[in-house]
C-alpha cells in the first residue's frame, strides 16, 4: 500500500489502538476511498466539506492536502470555505481558512 497523507499522525495512534489504524487503511482508503461510484477528487470536496461543518481541525489539515493532490484547487477549497461559513458557522470557516492558509504555504 502506498503512503498515505497522515502517516505520521496515524503511526503515533497506531502504538495506541493499532486496530482503528487497520481498519483506517483496509475499510476506509483501501476501500471507500476506491469504490468506483465517486471520483477521488468528489470525494475529498465531500470530505473537506465534512471535516469544516464538523470543527475537525486535525483532521482537515490531511485532508486540505490530499484534495490538493486529487486535483481541487486552492480556489475552490477557498470557495468550500466561504460557502460552509453560511452553512456550519463562521467560526468554522475562519478556522478553516487559517488551516488551509497552513497547508497551501507548503505546497
Amino acid at each position: 500500500m502506498a503512503k498515505l497523507a497522515g502517516s505520521s499522525a496515524r503511526e503515533k495512534v497506531r502504538a495506541v489502538v493499532p486496530k482503528l489504524i487497520d481498519l483506517t487503511e483496509k475499510v476506509v482508503y483501501g476501500d471507500v476511498w476506491e469504490r468506483p461510484g465517486l471520483s477521488k477528487r468528489d470525494r475529498s470536496l465531500i470530505t473537506v466539506a465534512a471535516l469544516i461543518a464538523l470543527y475537525r481541525g486535525d483532521q482537515l489539515r490531511v485532508h486540505f492536502q490530499r484534495a490538493l493532490d486529487n486535483g481541487l484547487s486552492k480556489d475552490e477549497l477557498g470557495e468550500v470555505i466561504t460557502h460552509l461559513a453560511f452553512y456550519s458557522g463562521w467560526p468554522t470557516a475562519m478556522s478553516a481558512a487559517a488551516i488551509a492558509k497552513e497547508v497551501f504555504e507548503r505546497e
